[in-house]
């Protein structure tokens, strides 16, 4: 893994290229406004949030002080689709621009973000693919095995429900024998509900090479929207062996 590096472009709500496999991420105007842990203890965990444990948290929600960023008031996405009801024409625009249906939503205010799987993509091996969450009999077992040197992607598979999830962005920290060795963030986009899932595909990172880069390695990664809702931390292990 080379050094680590924010990705810069938006998901679906600015057109950014982050694999978005729907059109229905929101974002579109003023008229919708309506590893450190404990090593090899658990390297692979189910997709719940220990809390806000990273130094870097901290940076960023100092940062966003110092910025001057406040969040919106949530409104419930079934109320917004209410809103001008009696305009069947909008009522049908506005189901179409937020890709749900009214008898869909039950006015929860909390957006809620439901991972289905995680896959590996590379050019050197078969697409590796599990599912969410994983289950016992796996969280011994590392999640992937890699090559040396090799150009890999992430992707996962997640469903949106009951509200708009707006910035959601991820993280990953890989660790190797406890020191703290790669980290990678990014911004994946807003995300209204819909009924088929969403696929992203993220950024691109090549294993590292050499004797030292091969073993095992622990590592967490992490979702989270701008309203610091953690909506998935995956802890994972995987392997990196000598190229053939």
């Amino acid at each position: 893994m080379e050094s680590g590096k924010v990705a810069e472009e938006a998901g679906p709500s600015s057109g950014g290229g982050s694999g978005c496999s729907s059109a229905s991420a929101c974002g579109k105007g003023e008229k919708e406004g309506e590893m450190i842990q404990k090593m090899d203890d658990e390297v692979v965990g189910n997709d719940h949030c220990d809390g806000d444990d990273d130094d870097d948290d901290g940076d960023d929600r100092d940062g966003d002080k110092d910025n001057g960023f406040v969040p919106g008031p949530l409104i419930p996405l079934k109320e917004q689709l209410e809103r001008d009801k009696e305009d069947e024409s909008l009522r049908r625009w506005k189901e179409k621009l937020l890709g749900c249906l009214e008898e869909d939503l039950n006015g929860q205010m909390d957006p809620e973000v439901r991972f289905h799987s995680i896959a590996v993509v590379s050019e050197d091996l078969e697409e590796i693919n599990a599912p969410l969450p994983v289950r016992e009999s796996q969280k011994n077992d590392a999640l992937f095995v890699l090559k040396e040197g090799c150009h890999y992607q992430r992707k996962i598979a997640f469903t949106v429900l009951h509200n708009i999830v707006s910035g959601l962005t991820y993280s990953n920290t890989v660790w190797k024998g406890g020191f703290q060795v790669y980290e990678s963030k990014g911004m994946l986009g807003t995300f209204a509900p819909q009924r088929e899932p969403y696929v992203l595909t993220l950024d691109e990172e090549t294993t590292p090479s050499g004797v030292l880069a091969r073993g095992n390695y622990s590592a967490k990664l992490k979702f989270q929207d701008d309203d610091r809702r953690c909506h998935m931390e995956l802890k994972y292990s995987f392997q990196i062996k000598k190229s053939s």
